[in-house]
């Protein structure tokens, strides 16, 4: 019955910490990847840039047109 407990105790412990890493990413790390992936994407789909493209417009999911930081991003293989 001892060693029974124990590996239940294990399997809490081990379903916890899933959890918390789980958890963590979802909290801290993804937002940061989601935000890269949107950026690229509008900065990919991107018109209308000015010379050092910190102001480019792309059309949004409701085709309405925004603008986008796109610096960093090399618009000019357009």
């Amino acid at each position: 019955m001892k060693e029974a407990t124990g590996e239940l105790n294990m399997t809490v412990v081990t379903v916890v910490a899933i959890a918390a890493v789980a958890a963590f990413f979802y909290a801290f790390v993804w937002p940061s990847i989601k935000g890269s992936i949107e950026r690229n994407t509008y900065c990919a789909s991107s018109y209308g840039c000015n010379n050092d493209n910190t102001e480019c417009k792309y059309m949004d999911n409701n085709n309405e047109e925004q603008t986008i930081d796109c610096s960093g991003y090399n618009t000019s293989t357009k």
